[in-house]
Formats: structure tokens, C-alpha cells, sequence
């Protein structure tokens, strides 16, 4: 692995989890009980297989040239769907950390805002890194035409 999260383990597993905001709640609601539940994650359990996060929110803007599936022009879940998304270094740890008494009612604070319930998968991670650098990419594009047939 090339560090995007450096401290992932080769056979570290992603978890995801997909909230659609109830409409009686905010993005500033989503953030804050969020934040609260991450910052306990990092605190119990980063010495216990946590190796990083991060939240996205729904921007509403559809790629048409990644997209194979129309010419939609935006989401309808703008604003209104996030990712949390985890890495871990085993599926059991990221298990364990779900049973500790202090992640389950900031968890469930989560689910409140949910209008679609939640289901948590998790992926084994087969790739990860970073972009590389401005000197690396330019050595990457001229050892691609020097060598790429």
C-alpha cells in the first residue's frame, strides 16, 4: 500500500456506512453527532484497529464523463446523503469496537437522523494511495513514454 492511510494494514478492510438525512434534520445536525462519534472512535480505538475515517456529504454534482448511466445533470440526494467510511485492520477489531459501551448511544444518536435505517458494509481494502507528487508524476509520464508500447 502507498500511504494514503499510512498506517493501514496490507489486509485492512473498509467499512461503509450510507445515511440519508431525515428531512426534520440538517447537515449541521449530521456533522456535530458525527464528529462526537468519530472523536470516540479515534480516542478508544486507535490503538485497537482503527487506522482512519473520513465523512463525505452528497455535493450533487453527477459525473457525465464517469458516468455510463445518463447525462443526469444532479443528484437528488444533495445535501442529504453522507458516507462514513472507515479503515481497519481486521474485520473482528472493527466488530469489537461496535460492542464497547461508550460507541453505542453516540451511535444510535446517529441513527436517529437516518431515513433509510443503516447497514454497515465492509470491503477488504485491494488498493490505497496517495497522488503522487509533482516531480513523481513527471518522472510516472515520462517513464510511460519512454517504455509504454
Amino acid at each position: 500500500m502507498a500511504g494514503l492511510i499510512e498506517q493501514l494494514a496490507q489486509d485492512g478492510i473498509m467499512t461503509l456506512n450510507r445515511v440519508i438525512l431525515k428531512p426534520e434534520y440538517s447537515v449541521d445536525d449530521l456533522q456535530e453527532r458525527v464528529a462526537v462519534l468519530c472523536e470516540n472512535v479515534k480516542t478508544y480505538h486507535s490503538d485497537t484497529g482503527l487506522a482512519g475515517g473520513l465523512v463525505t456529504l452528497n455535493k450533487g454534482l453527477v459525473s457525465n464523463e464517469g458516468s455510463t448511466i445518463g447525462q443526469a445533470v444532479e443528484s437528488d440526494l444533495k445535501g442529504k446523503e453522507a458516507l462514513i467510511i472507515t479503515f481497519w485492520d481486521s474485520f473482528e477489531l472493527h466488530e469489537a469496537s461496535h460492542r464497547s459501551k461508550t460507541f453505542q448511544p453516540l451511535f444510535k444518536k446517529v441513527l436517529e437522523l437516518c431515513e433509510n435505517g443503516n447497514e454497515e458494509l465492509a470491503y477488504e481494502v485491494l488498493w490505497s494511495g496517495k497522488a503522487y507528487s509533482e516531480i513523481e508524476a513527471k518522472a510516472a509520464r515520462a517513464a510511460k513514454e519512454k517504455f509504454a508500447h
